[in-house]
């Protein structure tokens, strides 16, 4: 997984699908990821967690594997 410029994460998944996911869209959905906008480096730090199954910045900000896998565009 990458960070990739105007909030958008580059992500391979284990069967090599390769997909980008705008972060765009739940920045103005969801008020908590408001803050990966306001903290300068938030989007930037983050991580996958242990189980594999979301990728996370703080607590109140994560993002289901599933969600990415669903609705990412496809570099395939």
């Amino acid at each position: 997984m990458q960070t990739k410029e105007d909030f958008k994460l580059f992500v391979e998944f284990d069967d090599g699908k390769r997909v980008i996911y705008d972060v765009n869209s739940d920045m103005n959905d969801i008020p908590s990821y408001k803050e990966l906008k306001k903290i300068t480096g938030l989007f930037n730090s983050v991580q996958v967690d242990a189980s594999r199954t979301c990728v996370y910045w703080i607590d109140d900000i994560d993002l289901p594997s599933d969600i990415i896998y669903e609705y990412g565009e496809s570099l395939d």
